[in-house]
């Protein structure tokens, strides 16, 4: 009888140490289900320049513009695609090397209801363009947020015959306000 009052005794304590642990790994699931994170939520690109972008920023006419929140330092868009018209080398990363604003305008005419837009120096303040060379400049159209869109826009650049080498890019404008 003394050996079954120890061995009830026993399981009566792994019992509640059981319970213990599965009360413990129940909080902590409960825990990580309310710290786990939220999605990125990223800025809506504007890529029809005929139709205002409602943003807190202020874009020069070269950039591609998108929503950015209030008090918001640093932001970028979802993944997009564009056509890149045409590119130089920039040597040293200079700064005062670019494509002209003469050459994105008439760009821009071509492509009326498509944001033509071009890079410069990723200053703060100013967007950036990832999946591109920081040793190239380039000016490019937008292209649409699917790849059929895009597509769809090479084939219409091509068609104009004035960029035989445009090419289609996969990038994220990126805001640094800091």
């Amino acid at each position: 009888m003394a050996g079954s009052f120890r061995t009830s005794a026993y399981v009566g304590r792994l019992g509640m140490t059981v319970l213990a642990l599965a009360t413990a790994l129940s909080s902590f699931a409960g825990t990580t289900s309310v710290q786990k994170r939220r999605p990125a939520r990223h800025g809506v690109i504007c890529g029809n320049p005929n139709i205002p972008c409602r943003t807190s920023a202020t874009f020069p006419p070269n950039d591609l513009p998108f929503r950015i929140p209030a008090k918001t330092n640093i932001y970028d868009t979802d993944l997009f695609y564009a056509v890149i018209l045409k590119s130089v080398s920039v040597p040293d990363e200079n700064c005062d090397t670019f494509i002209p604003e003469s050459d994105r305008l008439a760009a821009q005419a071509l492509f009326p209801e498509h944001k033509v837009f071009s890079s410069r120096c990723a200053d703060p303040g100013g967007l950036s363009y990832t999946n591109t060379s920081p040793k190239a400049r380039f000016i490019a159209v937008y292209a649409g947020m699917t790849l059929a869109e895009a597509n769809k826009m090479l084939a219409t650049v091509k068609a104009t015959g004035k960029y035989p080498a445009a090419s289609m890019r996969r990038m994220r404008a990126a805001f640094n306000g800091t």
